[in-house]
């Protein structure tokens, strides 16, 4: 089958740990030290095996002191500045972006297949995108983000598209993802 594009999925530090319960992207430990948190289930789990919030909180409330950086969450101005880091990067490359949602703590782009693999891209975008974070001195456990902390979680993680009705269906879960939070809709120049 011919891939015709690529939804990637990147998700800010932190803010999904290799064994998270709702299922991962991951395959091994990237540290041991989560193991005793839970196995890792690769890809997503289904709806009825989908843990409470209740469960969720528990989970990242032990997650969250074996980290070795803060947590940080977008807000309006950091979002923005993620937003100049894709443009850039999608400028750059010469990518056809079909949509992008930039939530509090991950993001989505439906991306058209190209030279680049997904895991290039995923790494330009990753790059540029803790490049213009770490210049905009955003503050997070009192302290500016430096080049040592990481911004975007350490795996790549896409799904592939083969057909125009998958797209068209990643592209409207894409567009749809900032109200789940509460965001409007967004709209950038990049996309066509």
């Amino acid at each position: 089958r011919i891939i015709l594009a690529h939804h990637i999925i990147m998700t800010f530090y932190g803010h999904w740990p290799p064994n998270d319960p709702r299922g991962t992207g991951s395959l091994d430990f990237y540290d041991n030290k989560f193991e005793p948190l839970g196995p890792i289930h690769h890809g997503r789990k289904p709806p009825e095996e989908q843990p409470s919030r209740e469960e969720l909180h528990k989970y990242h409330k032990q997650v969250k002191p074996l980290l070795n950086f803060p947590i940080f969450w977008l807000n309006d101005a950091t979002r923005q500045v993620v937003a100049d880091a894709i443009r850039e990067v999608v400028r750059k490359n010469r990518y056809t972006c079909y949509a992008c949602a930039i939530c509090s703590n991950h993001l989505h782009l439906v991306i058209r297949k190209h030279r680049d693999s997904y895991e290039e891209m995923w790494a330009h975008l990753a790059r540029e995108i803790k490049h213009r974070l770490v210049a905009s001195h955003l503050v997070v456990g009192g302290a500016a983000i430096n080049e040592h902390h990481p911004v975007i979680s350490q795996r790549p993680y896409a799904v592939f598209l083969y057909t125009r009705d998958e797209i068209r269906g990643r592209i409207n879960y894409a567009e749809s993802n900032p109200e789940k939070e509460g965001l409007p809709r967004q709209h950038y120049d990049f996309v066509t």
